[in-house]
């Protein structure tokens, strides 16, 4: 596994602060972000490689690691274990004794994780990474694939048509190497969607709004509105009240891994008052009134 010097990265050296290491992640995540560099992968692999380093050197404990134990830092607790069992192995009497003429940690660290030492190595699984992709509504409405960049190399996956906000899938084998031929770890995928400007989704659910003319809400009528799949034309009851909500079956999201499986669409009337009226159109309202008292 290469060694990624998270101090470079975010331009600062070991006796960085805190605060030090926050404003530097703020800075570059500005500069760096996928929205504001759209079509520059470069840019988006350093975004990745700042959120790595700020994942790290933010934490405490896993800063100290890192210090510790370089690009292994993720297995500093085996390696510390390790380290545990073989000198209590090799104490005897009460005194401690080091086998072929005095081995000493670094060289006992060598033999166990891929030096030239006699030990037997051990096998450690890889960091499993984590990665965020967003995505606008109508992405989500069908089967695509797109293209990731992770840790350098290109993955291209299928994104199945009604995955829903938060949701992760699993990428097995996707993550960091192991060490000494253990297995790799899996990458985790959170999908991030956009909130679309017309349309709210509730589950498989679509929720979305119909301006009708007063007219048409009294005596009843014909309105047209925008799916995300197309026009529809819709039939307006007499004396529909603002507010009234309807249900279009089978006209929402499609149901993650289903296929042919659909959610509903619920319109919601909203009834627009006239305005500039004419004297004439007072008028005839004014008669509608005291027809009505």
């Amino acid at each position: 596994m290469e060694f990624i010097d998270y101090y470079k990265i975010l331009g600062l050296d070991k006796k960085a602060s805190e605060e030090d290491i926050k404003k530097a992640y703020r800075k570059l995540a500005r500069k760096l972000h996928p929205d504001l560099n759209p079509n520059d992968k470069e840019a988006h692999q350093k975004f990745q490689q700042v959120n790595e380093a700020n994942e790290v050197l933010s934490d405490p404990g896993k800063r100290k690691k890192y210090d510790a134990y370089g690009k292994d830092w993720q297995h500093a607790d085996q390696f510390e274990q390790q380290k545990r069992s073989s000198r209590q192995s090799q104490q005897t009497g009460g005194q401690q004794f080091y086998g072929d003429g005095g081995q000493d940690f670094s060289s006992f660290f060598e033999s166990m994780f891929g030096g030239s030492g006699h030990g037997r190595q051990t096998k450690f699984r890889g960091e499993d990474y984590r990665a965020e992709l967003k995505l606008n509504l109508t992405d989500a409405l069908h089967t695509h694939q797109q293209t990731l960049t992770v840790n350098g190399k290109n993955i291209r996956i299928t994104i199945p048509a009604g995955i829903e906000n938060g949701q992760v899938i699993k990428l097995k084998g996707y993550g960091s190497p192991g060490v000494n031929g253990g297995p790799a770890g899996d990458l985790f995928i959170t999908f991030s969607i956009t909130p679309h400007a017309t349309f709210k989704r509730l589950g498989n659910d679509l929720h979305t709004s119909a301006k009708i003319d007063l007219y048409t809400a009294l005596l009843g009528g014909e309105t047209t509105i925008e799916t995300l799949n197309g026009k529809v034309k819709l039939t307006v009851k007499p004396e529909t009240q603002s507010g009234t909500r309807i249900r279009l079956k089978g006209k929402g999201f499609p149901v993650y891994k289903k296929d042919g499986e659909f959610g509903d669409l619920y319109v919601t009337y909203e009834v627009q008052l006239p305005v500039n009226l004419t004297e004439e159109q007072k008028k005839l309202i004014g008669d509608l009134q005291k027809l009505k008292s």
